[in-house]
């Protein structure tokens, strides 16, 4: 099942995703695989649940977009333990199609999570993985990429989607 991804603007994007507790359940599993078929259907390479509309800390990464099943990465309630160095790169995001800043953020990251199972993991990226990390958790924490980019240039990235919701052509 492919899911719609929430646009900008959507208060699902903009509040703390609740923290997951049932790992028994088959809908979790069901959740999980309809959010890599969404984000590979949206060509990304990262999706957080708020950005389908669910308000759950689960996050689901594949740089290779869907290339390599062994690079497919489960996130669930994750936390950052560890930030090293910075890198300032190009950003974007499926819930702010179009836009694209550049945003600094740790160059390598240390992530505790829990797996499908509900077993705790710690695993570390840097690069792109890093970035990606960074990303899918500020979403679960309600936090869009712009949050890391000049005022002046959020506000004209959210003056753009007013403008373009307004003739109909966003969300």
């Amino acid at each position: 099942m492919t899911y719609a991804i929430v646009m900008f603007g959507e208060p699902v994007l903009e509040k703390q995703a609740e923290t997951v507790t049932d790992f028994d359940s088959p809908e979790l599993h069901r959740l999980v695989d309809a959010m890599f078929e969404s984000m590979y259907a949206a060509k990304g390479v990262g999706l957080a649940a708020p950005q389908i509309g669910i308000s759950k800390r689960i996050a689901v990464i594949d740089l290779s977009v869907a290339e390599d099943p062994q690079q497919k990465i489960i996130l669930i309630n994750p936390e950052i333990i560890g930030k090293e160095e910075m890198q300032t790169g190009e950003e974007g995001c499926l819930s702010l199609p179009g836009f694209r800043e550049q945003v600094t953020r740790p160059r390598k990251v240390t992530v505790r999570a829990q797996n499908i199972k509900g077993e705790t993991f710690e695993t570390s990226g840097e690069e792109l993985l890093a970035r990606a990390f960074c990303h899918e958790i500020d979403h679960l924490n309600g936090r869009l990429y712009i949050s890391h980019v000049s005022a002046l240039k959020r506000d004209l990235i959210r003056r753009k989607v007013r403008k373009l919701a307004k003739a109909g052509e966003w969300g």
